[in-house]
């Protein structure tokens, strides 16, 4: 395709990325559109993930940065994809974008069966195999060129041929300009809102409860526990390679807990969560932090360091790039249910001390999800600006021969009780 520039005629195009040949220069594009607080491209041409965690009023933000593989977010998936975009006859690298394309559970929402006084209508199949668009990147010199919507198009036509139903993109509410990008020129509508849930790992052990007890699950036990736990008629975006998940050599283990001494006049009580360890694949970093902020805890460490026996909750350094492990799968069950969450919250923390990497524990729930009310937080790593963006990619495609069929609006409100899965490779 071609681009007019004056009186010459620029080249776009866009191809696939390749590891020996775009690495740095894919790297060196990251890291020119990283300006700002919010490390989100200000004019609607990139799609920040560097995810951005913005705290208006203090003007402090948690970004996160992928370290190394630029294909972190995506290789997960069977079937992924990043394209690049080369503008001009020096082919210079000027946008990047990556998708991928997954099964997922379908949930409630959207198309219901018929009533006695409606047209039959058919019920949505529980799964779907759903698009994700991530990272899109167009160089600050570049913009106004139309390149980001290239990248797009060219991503949408390449998860549609491999049979996604739906695309889908995340940014922050604080990101007007990629929102209005998306949502009006590519026909995105607002979807989902988790909220991040983020707390530091302090130096010193935290105590659970000498009444739970807390047991590691083999990965196939813990694949048939969510099994009957996340019901796909009630549960959104599932992975169908669930099992795969929790074997992953990056899930440290899936951990349940129960009481020791259940009240037997009371229905029982568990929790179970997940734990990913992203600090091989992706950094976080705090900025704009007050200089008030910063000196209180820096002494908070040397007391830490010079009388450990005090058990000051001293934190890492987390004005330096620092690693996380993240929380999925949250789900309890009982009266006792919020605590043996919080519980399983404070063993995960507690592996992650043994990690000199990680310095935060952290997972994304739906905010109306009752897991969400049990998860022990830091507000200043919280965040509920997360927006989810959905698109249906076989509508007015008359080439499709479901698309005639397939009017439902999955951007419609889940039903009371469905739950929405974070999966923690996309983060």
């Amino acid at each position: 395709m071609g681009a007019m520039d004056g009186e010459k005629k620029a080249v776009l195009r866009v191809r696939e990325f390749d590891m020996e040949r775009d690495l740095a220069a894919a790297e060196e594009l990251e890291r020119r559109c990283q300006v700002g607080l919010c490390g989100d491209p200000a004019d609607g041409s990139g799609e920040g993930k560097r995810k951005t965690k913005r705290k208006k009023k203090r003007g402090m933000s948690l970004s996160v940065e992928q370290v190394g593989d630029p294909l972190a977010r995506v290789r997960h998936a069977p079937e992924h994809v990043m394209l690049v975009a080369e503008y001009g006859e020096e082919e210079e690298m000027v946008g990047i974008i990556k998708a991928c394309v997954k099964t997922v559970t379908r949930g409630g929402a959207g198309k219901k069966l018929s009533s006695a006084s409606g047209p039959e209508k058919r019920q949505p199949p529980a799964y779907v195999k759903v698009a994700c668009l991530l990272g899109l990147r167009v160089s600050p010199s570049h913009r106004r060129l139309g390149i980001a919507t290239a990248l797009v198009e060219r991503a949408e036509e390449w998860c549609r041929a491999r049979g996604a139903a739906h695309a889908t993109m995340a940014t922050t509410t604080s990101n007007a300009a990629s929102l209005a990008l998306f949502t009006g020129r590519f026909g995105y509508a607002p979807f989902r809102r988790p909220e991040f849930l983020g707390r530091p790992v302090h130096a010193h052990r935290l105590d659970i409860p000498s009444g739970h007890r807390v047991f590691q699950l083999p990965p196939p036990l813990a694949a048939a526990a969510y099994a009957r736990l996340l019901a796909p008629q009630a549960t959104e975006f599932l992975p169908a390679d669930m099992p795969a998940l929790l074997a992953h050599k990056l899930t440290l283990g899936t951990f349940v807990a129960i009481e020791s001494n259940p009240d037997p006049s009371l229905p029982p009580s568990f929790a179970v969560l997940s734990v990913w360890d992203s600090t091989r694949s992706m950094r976080l970093r705090v900025r704009g932090a007050p200089a008030l902020l910063r000196a209180s805890l820096a002494a908070l460490r040397a007391l830490d360091r010079g009388a450990p026996w005090m058990r000051v909750p001293s934190i890492p350094d987390i004005f330096r790039p620092f690693g996380a492990y993240l929380l999925y799968g949250l789900r309890m069950s009982g009266p006792a249910g919020p605590a043996l969450l919080r519980s399983l919250c404070h063993h995960a923390h507690n592996v992650a001390r043994k990690n000199p990497a990680c310095a935060v524990v952290a997972g994304d729930v739906a905010p109306d999800d009752p897991a969400a009310a049990a998860v022990p937080r830091w507000r200043r790593f919280s965040c509920d600006e997360d927006v989810w963006c959905i698109k249906n990619l076989n509508k007015n495609d008359n080439n499709n021969a479901a698309a005639a069929d397939d009017d439902d609006d999955w951007a419609a409100p889940a039903p009371p009780g469905t739950v929405l899965f974070v999966d923690p490779r996309e983060f």
